[in-house]
């Protein structure tokens, strides 16, 4: 198999092979071991295998800011970064904002991105479920017309059903 050389300077050969998804689309990048530091990606060969929370911890002492994460507390549950740091997860919404500084560039190395571009909720459709209550209306007034013995408004009723239901 012949040696991949760096896509971005073009002189070295390959040694990071980064395959990113975005918008269903997959696409493969190789770069040599200084493009790739300067895009934030390691290569050593112990990280394929590390815990995320150990990744995580990594980064925070390689950023030479350990004195500084170690004092943050977020003020509404509580989680130290060092908390943080040991877990991989973050303990309310309000951790988002305490950690700020830090986060941006957790994920840059982590996802390499500090965007997101996966799937977005979409609440259920607010007719879809007036229809529903509309139709279990309608079955109820077919019930009764059918023990009133009311066969024609019973197949009145049960005409409007037909329309409403989905085919």
């Amino acid at each position: 198999m012949a040696e991949l050389v760096c896509e971005n300077c073009g002189s070295t050969d390959a040694v990071v092979h980064l395959t990113q998804i975005v918008n269903n689309e997959m696409s493969t990048h190789h770069l040599c071991e200084r493009c790739a530091a300067e895009k934030g990606l390691e290569s050593t060969p112990d990280t394929a295998n590390t815990p995320l929370v150990d990744v995580i911890a990594q980064m925070t002492l390689d950023s030479g800011r350990e004195a500084e994460t170690s004092d943050s507390e977020c003020s509404f549950c509580g989680l130290t970064f060092d908390g943080f740091r040991q877990t991989g997860r973050l303990g309310c919404p309000h951790c988002y904002e305490t950690f700020s500084d830090h986060l941006p560039r957790l994920l840059r190395r982590i996802h390499g991105s500090t965007n997101h571009v996966g799937k977005v909720y979409l609440p259920p459709d607010p007719t879809a479920s007036d229809m529903e209550k509309r139709l279990e209306g309608l079955r109820r007034k077919l019930e009764r017309a059918v023990q009133s013995e009311d066969f024609e408004r019973a197949a009145e009723i049960r005409d409007q059903i037909r329309a409403l239901e989905p085919a």
